[in-house]
């Protein structure tokens, strides 16, 4: 028999082989694998506001690509712009996905100047007046135009929106970069109080849920201390991963506990989560308020957004028995529906006659924003729409949060990274192969040492890609560590067996492999004591590097040196 049929027909060489082919499907690389997908939808986009959704489920691979815009094939980011750039103001755009055929509305981007000139201008105002209704003087709300003076404003297209897609080369292969590798932002949070542990897994869901909805992509949600649990009670943190979000677009999201109330004579109706079934988030039943719109107001604009809600049955009836003895002033009851977040008034809304002692389930939720001028206005009333509706739907936080940092990390300097990281990677393992040559003289030795180190790199990239973990900088470090581990371990099989040039002759093969593992596995062991402890403590920004070294460490210790120690002593014998 052949040393190469007697290495290949070896069990722990079947074992290795195996675990390759496992890691190979688990990254599924693709090197061919051309276009776009779409990575995430910008808040009140265009995108957003026809039902596009990013799902923060499933391998990399399996991510929605952008087929066509307009019937023009995309196969690449040169192409999405070009069709990008051919799109004109208010024209319908197709965009066929390998999801879905999708129109949407190219909304105009507008410049707005504000003139050193003045012009007359009507709006709407709400006032309260004095009506005789049944022998009675009440006060009633009515709507009058009011003339007023502001600057002029000049408006002007100067081109197209943005869809609001957030897009990227199509992957490779499902390895998920981390932020360190792809940029983004990443929040460490602390409750303001201690909490039992079941509460702060509630609160990790609870976020996790409200940044799904909220839109944002490659969010990532874990649980930290700043010491294992053996050591006592230490402070506890939720880390925040998202890749491509700026700090204000998350900072608020984050920082709101997003407890909503809705009181009628401060007497709570209806709060978020449970009490509302349905929250509308499309263009048919939400956007800005027809009855109010925008208007001028003391320094600046302001608008009013609308969206409709479905109430619990049992939120339903609480209304109407609140409602049932309330007085009747006008067309409206002699009490507001008041909208509450996180205990300061959003909104407060007349209720109509005919819903006095109603269980009405389908109500309309209404709210507004300011700006210096009507476009700021109307983007800061679109954005805080859609955060009362992300809040309405996941509900509240059980307990508030503070920020205690904030990192917000460029893109550019996670393709620097990486590139470092490849180019001392491939300088190490010259160095490496150098060292073998040097000290043993010995290709068949010097060979396997580098192709075991880098069969236990695959296996930890498979490993990654099979659980999803994330690769970061400290990722990357782990493994670098443990393959220097494994080196060594390796030379320890090696030395093993090449004592038959001394007094060792005398012993069998399976006593120096037993003597060899006996010193490699205290090695792990100690190694993996170690790293457990990082995976619980700095906050989590030590855990990827944690993770890595454990599961190169293992791969090593059970798959790729048994078979190594397999192979050298095939390729020694005589």
């Amino acid at each position: 028999m052949s040393k190469l049929k007697k290495i290949f027909l070896n069990f722990r060489v079947m074992v290795l082989i195996l675990a390759l082919v496992l890691a190979f499907v688990a990254i599924s690389p693709n090197p061919w694998n051309d276009g776009i997908v779409i990575k995430g939808i910008a808040s009140n986009s265009s995108a957003a506001s026809a039902g596009i959704e990013v799902s923060q489920k499933g391998s990399p691979m399996s991510r929605e690509k952008i087929l066509a815009i307009n019937n023009k094939p995309i196969n690449s980011l040169s192409d999405y712009q070009a069709a990008i750039d051919s799109i004109t103001p208010n024209s319908s755009v197709m965009v066929k996905t390998s999801e879905s055929t999708y129109t949407l509305l190219a909304r105009p981007l507008i410049k707005e100047t504000i003139l050193n000139e003045s012009e007359t201008v009507f709006v709407n105002e709400t006032v309260e007046v004095n009506e005789t209704v049944n022998d009675s003087v009440v006060l009633v709300n009515k709507t009058i135009q009011k003339q007023i003076e502001q600057p002029k404003v000049l408006r002007e297209t100067i081109g197209v929106e943005p869809l609001g897609f957030v897009v990227d080369n199509a992957p490779t292969n499902n390895l998920k970069k981390g932020l360190d590798l792809q940029g983004g932002t990443r929040v460490v949070l602390e409750p303001i109080e201690p909490v039992p542990q079941e509460t702060l897994d509630l609160v990790a869901d609870s976020l996790t849920e409200r940044l799904n909805v909220y839109g944002l992509s490659d969010v990532v949600v874990r649980q930290v201390s700043d010491r294992p649990d053996f050591l006592g009670e230490g402070n506890r943190f939720i880390v925040v991963e998202i890749a491509g979000a700026s700090e204000d677009e998350v900072t608020d999201l984050l920082s709101k506990q997003g407890k909503f109330e809705a009181k009628i004579a401060n007497k709570t109706v209806f709060s978020g989560g449970n009490d509302i079934t349905y929250v509308c988030k499309t263009a048919q039943c939400s956007g800005l308020d027809p009855n109010r719109g925008c208007g001028t107001v003391e320094g600046g604009w302001a608008c009013a957004f609308m969206f409709s809600i479905t109430l619990d049955p049992a939120a339903a009836q609480r209304q109407a028995d609140i409602t049932r003895n309330l007085s009747i002033v006008g067309e409206s009851l002699s009490e507001p529906l008041v909208l509450y977040l996180d205990d300061q008034e959003v909104d407060s809304l007349t209720i109509a006659t005919s819903l006095r002692g109603r269980a009405v389930t389908d109500i309309a939720i209404s709210g507004g924003g300011q700006g210096l001028s009507e476009q700021a206005a109307l983007e800061d009333t679109l954005n805080n729409m859609k955060r009362l509706q992300t809040v309405l739907i996941t509900g509240s936080l059980p307990v508030k949060l503070d920020i205690v940092r904030i990192d917000h990390i460029s893109p550019t300097l996670g393709k620097e990274f990486l590139n470092n990281a490849f180019w001392v990677g491939v300088f190490s393992i010259i160095g490496v192969i150098l060292l073998l040559l040097l000290v043993y003289r010995k290709v068949q030795i010097a060979v396997p040492i580098l192709l075991t180190s880098l069969f236990e790199i695959f296996l930890t990239f498979g490993i990654a890609a099979l659980i999803g973990q994330n690769i970061d900088l400290a990722y990357i470090a782990g493994i670098v560590l443990a393959v220097g581990t494994g080196v060594n371990d390796q030379i320890i099989i090696t030395d093993e067996a090449l004592s038959g040039k001394d007094s060792d002759a005398s012993r069998s093969w399976k006593e120096k492999m037993k003597r060899a593992f006996a010193i490699i596995f205290s090695s792990f062991f100690t190694t993996a004591v170690a790293m457990g402890a990082l995976l619980f403590v700095g906050a989590g920004l030590l855990k990827g590097f944690a993770i890595a070294t454990i599961l190169t460490l293992l791969c090593g210790v059970f798959i790729t040196r048994p078979a190594f120690g397999t192979i050298v002593g095939v390729l020694l014998e005589k």
